[in-house]
């Protein structure tokens, strides 16, 4: 029998969603809505060929202790697309590494940076 690359792996696939932000970084309004995203508790931000993403670090409630799934058979349709192929453990070693954020304030001074201006609102005048 072939060597799984699952025994292999800690699972990463099952520890984490992300999905893809529709909205193109060009305004400081944009920037300040991915912000939003990174200052609740275990949620991220990257860019990955050029798209952007957040994820959210979280663990399946049907992950067993092995790393393996405890409802393998039923198991949504998302999980059975998964290959060794688009694995994360796979894509990890053979694709460059995302820009990551993991704080608002890391995302704060890469917008600045490339907008060259703040994406903190104006404080209104009285």
């Amino acid at each position: 029998m072939a060597e799984s690359l699952c025994e292999k792996c800690a699972a990463l696939c099952c520890r984490y969603f992300r999905s893809a932000d529709r909205q193109s970084q060009k305004r400081p309004e944009d920037y300040d809505n991915i912000r939003w995203y990174l200052v609740h508790e275990n949620v991220v931000a990257f860019i990955e060929n050029k798209k952007w993403f957040v994820g959210v670090m979280t663990r399946c409630k049907h992950l067993q202790a092995d790393n393996r799934c405890g409802i393998y058979e039923t198991r949504p349709r998302i999980c059975r697309k998964y290959s060794t192929d688009n694995c994360d453990y796979h894509r990890r070693r053979v694709s460059i590494s995302p820009k990551l954020f993991t704080s608002a304030d890391d995302l704060k001074v890469y917008a600045e940076k490339k907008l060259g201006r703040s994406i903190l609102p104006l404080p209104k005048r009285a």
